[in-house]
């Protein structure tokens, strides 16, 4: 078991120096493709492919939501990125903080900029 677990954190050290190998070789060619060939690829560095990443990893699964009543800031919450207008609106006019501010006012009218913020006109 100690065995396996080793070489698992030496195969995913072994992959990260091979990019950091890839990320040296257009400013040092000469030092990246050594590095390369002594990590014991048998091809040039300059013939892999090159880096990329993953589009979904840039996505925020949480958005901070600012409430404004009357366009002053009032309260910041953390909902899904997902969320529609209702759930915000419905979050944003539940706040205990949020209904401090709308005490015995009417609610003329909530304007809601999706995934950035509620702005409670009063």
């Amino acid at each position: 078991m100690a065995k396996a677990r080793r070489q698992i954190v030496l195969s995913d050290w072994q992959k990260e120096m091979e990019t950091l190998f890839l990320l040296i070789a257009p400013f040092a060619p000469h030092l990246g493709e050594e590095l390369w060939t002594m990590a014991g690829h048998k091809r040039s560095v300059f013939d892999e492919r090159w880096l990329f990443y993953d589009r979904t990893a840039l996505e925020e699964e949480e958005v901070t939501v600012i409430i404004q009543v009357n366009g002053r800031v009032r309260e910041r919450i953390t909902l899904p990125a997902n969320s529609s207008e209702e759930v915000l609106r419905e979050n944003a006019l539940k706040d205990k903080r949020i209904q401090k501010w709308l005490a015995g006012k009417e609610v003329k009218k909530v304007i809601v900029a999706r995934g950035k913020l509620v702005n409670i006109v009063i």
